[in-house]
């Protein structure tokens, strides 16, 4: 446990304004709260709950952090947060909410949360933003081919070089995206891709044609979209049945010097299909996921020039993380005042989400 930032004396709710303040728990790392709640939204909390700022608890066996389940009604979670199985529901009678300050309620909220009836909301639209940016930045910079060119420009050093004849097929107008998956950051990715002159490609089960023609894309076969794209950009959930959804064949359906985005889950992909393809230079990556999470120190993905690597950094980071804290402030204002909240998640749509 640790404390975030010093928060500003609670003011209580006007007299007669409906509201009232829940106890409150911080459950999460123990050094998230002070990068993921900046005073502004901590003051916010503070006023809007019971809450005691030092207390952040990633253990909830602690004896402190025991002392204060008892008596929670709302937990504020973030990444980190322990799973809220039946033992940890026993030890929280007064439970009836949770707020997730991060994307994928997944790891913490249980099927005894559900049964529970306790009410849950994500900040998965927030952290969707900072993904569907970066995909987007690396679509628009693949079909430039600009990291190639990046390289190609500095082996020459100042030898004149006729930029528009090497690279004739550069550029985004009337390039072919692929978009697999309509989540939340696919949605987004399609909406930031359609002022651009693109065509736009959907794969999604759950899509039909008339709904991916508003998303600005037209609704096609798996196949057929590796086979028809410049970028296949990868936004499907972690599931049984989406494991190496992009596998060996579908990744020999996409053309020479095509590009694979993926910022989803590196499950999604067959990565050792992928490697193989790499290393003869014929398709090029962005991955900001792998599997495993951190790769070994031989893995070629490191070095190859043809793929763009980062440790899972597409979501929230830095100044990005306080956005996640203030949409859980505002569901916390809803609830305090009897309010459904604006992101409910829901347990038949956690069990195809990511």
């Amino acid at each position: 446990m640790s404390n975030p930032p010093t928060a500003p004396a609670p003011q209580p709710s006007p007299a007669g304004s409906g509201h009232r303040r829940p106890r409150t728990l911080l459950a999460m790392h123990a050094d998230l709260a002070a990068r993921l709640i900046d005073r502004p939204t901590l003051a916010r909390f503070t006023a809007l709950a019971d809450l005691d700022p030092t207390l952040v608890v990633d253990d909830f066996t602690n004896p402190r952090a025991a002392a204060a389940l008892r008596e929670t009604e709302v937990i504020v979670s973030g990444w980190g947060c322990p799973p809220l199985d039946e033992s940890v529901l026993a030890q929280a009678p007064a439970l009836r909410a949770v707020i997730h300050a991060a994307g994928s309620v997944k790891h913490h909220v249980t099927d005894a949360c559900w049964r529970r009836g306790i009410q849950v909301t994500s900040a998965a639209w927030a952290n969707a933003l900072p993904v569907a940016e970066y995909t987007v930045a690396f679509v628009l910079l693949a079909n430039k081919e600009l990291l190639r060119m990046r390289d190609d420009y500095r082996a020459r050093r100042g030898v004149p070089h006729d930029w528009l004849a090497a690279y004739p097929r550069a550029g985004n107008h009337r390039r072919t995206v692929g978009v697999v998956g309509a989540s939340r950051i696919g949605r987004r990715v399609l909406e930031l891709l359609r002022p651009h002159d693109l065509d736009l490609l959907l794969h999604d089960p759950y899509v039909d044609a008339s709904e991916a023609e508003r998303l600005g894309a037209r609704a096609v076969g798996l196949d057929e979209l590796c086979a028809a794209s410049d970028v296949v950009t990868v936004h499907a959930p972690e599931l049984p049945s989406t494991r190496h959804l992009v596998d060996r064949r579908r990744l020999a359906l996409l053309h020479d010097d095509a590009t694979l985005v993926n910022t989803s889950r590196g499950s999604l992909v067959d990565q050792e299909a992928l490697v193989d393809e790499l290393l003869t230079g014929r398709l090029n990556a962005v991955l900001d996921v792998t599997e495993p999470e951190v790769l070994p120190a031989d893995s070629p993905l490191y070095d190859l020039p043809n793929v763009v690597l980062t440790p899972h950094v597409a979501g929230s980071l830095g100044g990005e993380l306080h956005r996640m804290a203030a949409a859980a402030a505002d569901e916390l204002a809803r609830y305090t005042a009897g309010l459904p909240f604006a992101h409910p998640v829901h347990h038949e749509d956690a069990a195809r989400s990511a």
